[in-house]
């Protein structure tokens, strides 16, 4: 129908997304608080939920928006752009970003009342060098994965598993548990829960992350110089349209 309309779309796709993303990180977060004693379980609960939700997600919603549910993603999008065309515009990179932020802080909670614990602020602490160190890692390897998958030309199903599979090996192989996602970090922020992190930890994770992506922004130029005729947005191109006549 209107340009309007289709950003409007992609845009709810991204809040639902997002804020499903972070239902299912707190929500797991929550249960696995519950019902195991063990920290080393509850994060392998957490972990096991969480990259099977963001795979199952991808597919779902990757034909609406691309399925960024980052705003790392959505800004590497913008940057670079697909099959010689322009990225992502501005305007909708901050439609992005908003709907993403609002749906991170949905999904908490969401998760805090399927559970019935209050939504209060986290009183967990996690920036220590190492755990900031962990995020620029955990970033970069997701914004690489993400890019150099898209650049390759890879089809949606390839990047759902293999995104998923990412993260739950990185909440085990980096310091931080691969929070990765500026929108994820700030929704955590809202459950003094398993999966919470203090509104003080914030700022050096998010800055991490803004440095993880320009690193793997780079290390998907240098290894994908070129790109493939099948790739599109950065985890899908959209492919649904209007019901009424119309070109996007």
């Amino acid at each position: 129908m209107t340009r309007g309309l289709t950003l409007a779309r992609r845009a709810g796709a991204e809040l639902v997304g997002t804020g499903l993303l972070v239902t299912v990180v707190v929500g797991s977060g929550i249960a696995a608080e519950r019902l195991s004693t063990d920290t080393g379980l509850r994060l392998l609960e957490n972990s096991l939920a969480t990259a099977l939700g963001l795979g199952v997600l991808i597919l779902l919603l990757g034909p609406v928006s691309g399925a960024h549910f980052n705003p790392m993603v959505s800004i590497a999008d913008a940057m670079l752009g697909r099959r010689g065309r322009v990225g992502l515009p501005i305007p909708a990179l901050t439609t992005y970003v908003g709907a993403q932020l609002l749906g991170a802080v949905g999904g908490a909670v969401l998760a805090n009342l399927m559970f019935a614990v209050p939504t209060t602020l986290s009183a967990t602490a996690r920036a220590t060098p190492a755990t900031v160190l962990g995020e620029v890692v955990a970033t970069a390897g997701l914004v690489l994965l993400i890019t150099g998958l898209a650049r390759a030309g890879r089809p949606l199903p390839q990047v759902a598993v293999a995104v998923g599979a990412y993260i739950g090996a990185a909440y085990w192989f980096t310091s931080s548990t691969s929070f990765a996602n500026p929108a994820v970090t700030v929704g955590r922020i809202f459950t003094d829960s398993f999966a919470g992190i203090a509104p003080a930890s914030v700022p050096p994770f998010l800055t991490a992350q803004v440095v993880g992506a320009a690193i793997g922004i780079g290390l998907a130029l240098l290894l994908f110089p070129r790109v493939a005729f099948a790739t599109a947005d950065l985890v899908a191109e959209p492919v649904l349209t209007e019901p009424t006549a119309g070109t996007r």
